[in-house]
């Protein structure tokens, strides 16, 4: 035996599965084994390569495994001496999911399956140490604490726990069939027969308008509602919604359920603008779904009693606790729990409904503060208005009577679901929060035009919405209000020294300021102090770079860089700081069951006291930033 091999069963004894193997068969294995200088930031494989007929095991470097979603690479794991990664030959047919690239100059072991599968079936430890860290993904190697040398690379499986789903990249037709828009339905299904194909992207100049289903072949041609030798653009979808490469299980199960639709094109960026790469159908998710996000919001929409409503949030606090152990990007977690919490709020609304009969008006129910945001992760206060169109001065009394009814039973619902009542009483429920299109037009103009009067102090969280339930057009017009007086420089005078008058979160040494008094003192207020001055300044240059339809703070920043290209530097080390200062929060509150606003200092480790220190120092760039930015005077 050489002594190349000698020395690789030597450094592999100490390792499972190894472990598990006599010297000799040991000493057998490591005679095949292929070493491999790899240099730092080569790939030994990448996302979607054709699998290799060995696994790696790291003998010294660390390499980076990592997965694309929504275009973003996200560093899942890091293996170091001793770990195990690219098993997934062993246990499935499809490509890597993953890519294996080199952060130092490394060196790796290629271990031979064929030679290896022998001790797998013939040894039930090594067999069962494979399946259970193959299907669990639990073991973790920024967890030190509890450190395995097996870092696994599957995505998902039919074990894998719902979360990671949001990370595993859909299989779907790559190679869609694609009809002009003036094709004839006729032609369209003989070609949609002859392809077998239940679906056909339909195009105009290149881009797609909309799809054509075999449902919609059913409903709108079998029927007779239109003739065979219609367009195309008679009986098809539109808009047709799209999605970018690499979207994953849970981000499409959402949107399918969200717009109610059964395909999806997947397009270069995720916009009807680009290049069509494929689409996706519902049984490409019911090929890969298993226990995932989707299904919370189904059982959601079934929900008839809030005590149901309460079992899906338990659910998600569950969901958002295992994510962000597993390192899961808090951007991704604030996605999925957002449309979960969106359609919560939905369905307690509706049950409203259900109780009171139809509503007399159309009107529309809106989220607002971390809601709106969806930037809720843990159980904190509801916020909420409710607009209704406007209706004869005879009936005013009559309608906004049922909605304040429909107001105080949805808070109700969602009370015992578990967001407690605002303590400002910024709630639907209240009468001045309940009222016509008109009345709220007055109420926004006069915010943007007279701020700072007593009476009428503006709440921010106002200018932070989501619409949950009702007419598009009602929250469309109060959007239109806010962007057509964006130019009003008084408002932003306001906004801009309401966003600095937080206190600062460290002193003159350069020590967290903590609170002096009552039930947290000694406690860093993380929420006031340090996270309400970033949403308050994303806020405000949001809305002075009419940037619409983005709530999200992180978000905000990240569009921010872009549009103010001058202070991309500030604006992407202000969203990365949010992202660090509401994980410390998030935490918090999920370790105390509470809203998180407070962090005892003295129960964190050195090292993260200066994460959460460091994450604080954007907030001066940001604050030099709106002074120079909006000149602020009136109200300094």
């Amino acid at each position: 035996m050489n002594s190349i091999a000698q020395n690789i069963a030597n450094f592999l004894k100490d390792y499972e599965p190894f472990n598990y193997l006599t010297h000799e068969e040991l000493l057998l294995v490591s005679s095949s084994i292929k070493v491999i200088n790899l240099e730092k930031n080569k790939a030994l494989f990448k996302i979607d390569d054709k699998l290799h007929d060995s696994f790696y095991v790291v003998a010294s470097g660390v390499v980076h495994l990592s997965f694309v979603a929504d275009a973003e690479e996200t560093l899942l794991n890091k293996c170091y001496p001793g770990d195990i990664f690219g098993l997934r030959p062993f246990f499935a047919k499809n490509n890597y999911m993953m890519t294996a690239k080199a952060r130092e100059d490394c060196i790796i072991y290629a271990v031979p399956i064929n030679v290896f599968k022998p001790f797998v079936s013939l040894n039930s430890s090594v067999l069962d140490f494979l399946l259970e860290s193959f299907a669990t993904n639990t073991k973790n190697s920024f967890d030190k604490e509890n450190r395995n040398n097996l870092i696994t690379d599957s995505i998902y499986n039919e074990h894998t726990s719902g979360e990671i789903q949001y990370f595993q990249s859909l299989s779907y037709n790559k190679t869609p069939l694609k009809i002009a828009v003036n094709s004839i339905a006729k032609d369209v299904a003989q070609l949609m027969t002859d392809n077998l194909s239940n679906s056909a992207i339909v195009i105009e100049n290149g881009l797609p308008v909309g799809i054509v289903t075999d449902t919609d072949f059913r409903s709108k041609i079998a029927n007779a509602r239109f003739p065979l030798n219609s367009t195309i653009n008679k009986i098809m979808s539109s808009p047709v919604i799209t999605v970018p490469e690499n979207v994953s299980v849970a981000e499409a199960q959402l949107l399918l359920l969200k717009y109610n639709v059964s395909h999806l094109c997947v397009t270069v960026d995720g916009t009807d603008k680009a290049e069509i790469k494929g689409v996706i159908s519902e049984h490409d998710l019911v090929v890969a779904q298993s226990n995932n996000p989707g299904v919370l919001i189904k059982e959601t929409k079934r929900a008839i009693t809030p005590k149901e409503l309460k079992q899906v949030r338990e659910k998600l606090t569950e969901l958002i606790q295992t994510s962000i152990a597993k390192n899961i990007p808090l951007p991704h977690v604030y996605n999925i729990a957002g449309e979960i919490i969106f359609a919560i709020n939905k369905r307690a609304v509706e049950l409203s409904i259900l109780d009171l009969g139809s509503p007399p008006a159309r009107f529309c129910w809106l989220s607002i503060g971390s809601q709106g945001r969806k930037e809720q992760l843990l159980l904190t206060d509801q916020d909420s208005f409710l607009i209704f169109e406007d209706v004869a001065e005879e009936k005013y009394k009559e309608v906004k009577d049922y909605f304040l009814k429909l107001a105080k039973r949805t808070t109700a619902i969602l009370e015992k679901v578990g967001y407690s009542y605002c303590p400002y009483n910024h709630m639907a429920s209240n009468m001045f929060l309940c009222k016509s299109l008109t009345d709220w037009i007055k109420q926004y103009n006069s915010w943007i035009k007279t701020p700072g009067e007593k009476s009428n102090e503006i709440s921010s969280i106002f200018f932070d919405y989501e619409m949950v339930f009702g007419e598009q057009k009602l929250e469309d017009t109060i959007t239109e209000v806010i962007f057509s007086n964006s130019k009003n420089n008084l408002f932003f005078d306001y906004l801009g020294n309401d966003a600095l008058r937080k206190s600062a979160p460290l002193n003159f040494f350069k020590k967290f300021t903590v609170e002096e008094e009552g039930e947290n003192k000694g406690k860093f207020d993380i929420k006031t102090k340090a996270l309400m001055p970033l949403i308050d300044g994303a806020r405000l240059f949001a809305l002075s770079l009419k940037l619409r339809g983005i709530n999200n703070t992180y978000l905000r920043f990240k569009q921010l860089a872009i549009s103010d290209p001058k202070y991309s530097e500030i604006y992407l080390n202000c969203a990365e700081a949010f992202l660090t200062l509401s994980k410390f929060r998030t935490l918090e509150g999920l370790k105390n069951d509470s809203p998180g606003d407070f962090i005892n200092l003295e129960e964190l480790s050195k090292a993260d006291k200066e994460k959460l220190k460091n994450a604080l120092s954007p907030m001066r760039d940001l604050e030099e930033l709106i002074k120079d930015r909006f000149q602020l005077t009136q109200f300094s």
